[in-house]
């Protein structure tokens, strides 16, 4: 059974910076796009960053450009965002996603279709303090 698991959530302050994991089991890792996706209390979720099967392309959304960096390590079988210059408008819950999908599709995809998206984690928290 596919399993993700994120880790690495908590406070921070403002300008601050925290490195999200997502460990990845029950699948063939490096044969699959994965994701970054968030939700802030009240809010849709929403595409955060994707990282292609190889590591070679990323995507990020345009809030976070600049600031946060998306990479994998498959020889671990798990994928990263570090987040730096976290802003209050940073705090929700971060998904991590797995699909077979390219990056550019998952990127731009309707939030209404993300159930469809192949394996999720159940999220960390990621609170950001002014």
């Amino acid at each position: 059974q596919v399993q993700l698991v994120e880790s690495g959530g908590g406070l921070v302050q403002a300008g601050g910076s925290l490195r999200l994991s997502c460990a990845a089991s029950g699948l063939t890792f490096s044969s699959y796009t994965m994701g970054w996706f968030r939700q802030a209390p009240g809010k849709e979720r929403e595409f955060v960053a994707a990282i292609s099967w190889s590591g070679g392309y990323t995507h990020c959304a345009d809030s976070v450009k600049g600031r946060f960096t998306i990479s994998r390590d498959n020889a671990e079988n798990t994928v990263y965002l570090q987040m730096n210059s976290l802003k209050p408008e940073d705090t929700a819950v971060y998904y991590c996603a797995a699909d077979r999908s390219p990056a550019s599709t998952i990127a731009t995809m309707s939030p209404t279709d993300y159930y469809d998206l192949d394996a999720w984690g159940k999220g960390t928290l990621v609170t950001v303090s002014s």
